[in-house]
């Protein structure tokens, strides 16, 4: 009979379970984690001071010019709101499905949902160019004349969708770690420790009346949240398809935009999982090879979506007869900004290939590297569609190229530096896996040799 790889190595008891899983948030960090914290912490403090002066000097420190009124801001802003993807769907769309091997990594991805989001929620904001004016974007009665928003806009849609997104996304992430908190909060020796995580975990007692309410509650957060996954992306691409600029106005951008963003999404999530797999040597047998490589598998065949994507793309632009369309497309791959569209192909479409190979995807090495080559294409997704449809339009005498500064750069590493002190607090604070489900995943009864466990 084949047998099914065990989630859990090592032959942990439930007790084992409990105290790897609470190692990380019981014990004083070790010098690395303090270093990386530093780091990024660091980064962080760089970011706060670029942003204060983009906004206190005004936006023209970025790029943007005319014709290019969309820079770095929202590239950046697509780019995070696509790594949150996998998160989603790890966590609902794999719990509908009933796939046990998401039980060990569906608490780290969904807080990275959570991270991703807060650090995209700050790009359109701050791309206003007058943040204090943004409670304006909120349709609600007002002294302003009266002053609406334009629902007809897909910007207000975004709006609505990720403010969406991220409230279901953090109530998930948080009615999932009620019970862990219970658990940290009686195994904790320090008072203040213990009514910090007992606050956190609701006056959680584990009975079974408390268990049934969880997963109810659970399950229709998981009914709410996979429409999530589909619609957000839709909707932040609707951004451009709405539009009657060529190169934006297509039909395929939404099914195009939801395979990247689940791309994007799981190569972030194997970055950090090999790093996590590194720091916290005894995560190693619940996020096993296993899982690495099923998420590995994701990533090709999304992988191969998004490449299908950039070719139809080309196709139907020649098929369209459209002059201006064909001319963007041409512009795209040869023009100026040729060399960042063969960056994006290169990395999204030719490296994940090598993962047709069982020895690749279970290379840890590889799948780091290729996590971050996928996650640097993603990135030039976002720029050659952006950039490169808006630099040269309809009239030639209106033609120019993104003024690129160094405020740019800055914008774009330290929102690394926000979105790695988060994850960094979080792996020391919360339980990185979630202990109530690996435990019933747990590979318990007879095995091979007929002996107990």
């Amino acid at each position: 009979m084949m047998k099914r790889n065990p989630l859990v190595l090592g032959n942990k008891t439930l007790k084992d379970v409990s105290d790897d899983i609470c190692a990380p948030v019981e014990t004083f960090p070790g010098k690395g984690w303090v270093g990386l914290f530093l780091g990024a912490k660091t980064l962080l403090l760089f970011y706060i001071c670029i942003l204060a002066s983009v906004v206190g000097v005004g936006i023209g420190l970025l790029g943007v010019n005319s014709p290019v009124f969309w820079g770095t801001m929202i590239v950046t802003f697509v780019f995070w709101i696509g790594i949150g993807h996998a998160g989603t769907l790890i966590s609902a769309v794999l719990f509908l499905f009933r796939q046990k091997w998401r039980t060990s990594v569906a608490r780290t991805a969904e807080a990275m949902t959570v991270f991703a989001v807060m650090t995209a929620g700050l790009f359109p904001l701050l791309h206003t160019g007058r943040p204090w004016l943004d409670y304006w974007l909120f349709p609600y009665p007002n002294q302003r004349g009266p002053l609406w928003v334009n629902f007809r806009s897909p910007l207000l849609w975004d709006v609505f969708a990720v403010s969406t997104y991220a409230t279901v996304s953090m109530v998930f992430w948080y009615i999932g770690l009620v019970p862990d908190f219970a658990t940290i909060k009686d195994r904790a020796k320090n008072k203040i420790r213990r009514s910090v995580y007992g606050a956190l975990s609701l006056g959680w007692r584990g009975t079974a009346k408390n268990w049934s309410h969880y997963e109810m509650v659970y399950l229709i957060l998981a009914g709410l949240s996979t429409p999530l996954v589909l619609s957000v992306h839709t909707i932040v691409s609707f951004d451009f398809a709405v539009s009657n600029l060529p190169g934006w106005h297509t039909t395929i951008f939404p099914p195009y935009f939801v395979a990247g963003a689940i791309f994007s999404g799981f190569a972030m999530v194997v970055t950090l999982m090999t790093l996590v797999r590194i720091g916290f040597p005894e995560f190693k047998n619940y996020v096993t090879l296993d899982h690495m490589e099923v998420m590995n598998k994701i990533i090709m065949t999304t992988g191969m979506l998004v490449g299908y994507a950039y070719a139809s793309e080309f196709f139907i632009a020649w098929y369209s007869g459209n002059p201006f369309e064909r001319f963007v497309f041409v512009n795209r791959a040869f023009g100026p900004y040729g060399w960042s569209y063969w960056v994006m192909v290169t990395c999204n479409v030719l490296i994940p290939q090598v993962f047709w190979f069982r020895k690749m995807r279970r290379s840890i090495p590889v799948m780091f590297v290729v996590s971050i080559f996928v996650n640097i294409g993603m990135w030039f997704e976002r720029f050659v569609i952006t950039v490169t449809s808006l630099h040269r339009d309809f009239l030639p005498s209106s033609w120019g190229m993104y003024a690129w500064s160094w405020f740019d750069t800055g914008v774009l590493v330290g929102s690394f530096g926000m979105f790695l002190t988060l994850f960094l607090l979080y792996l020391r604070l919360f339980p990185a896996i979630s202990i109530a489900e690996v435990k019933p995943v747990l590979n318990v009864g007879y095995d091979d040799k007929g002996g107990h466990h």
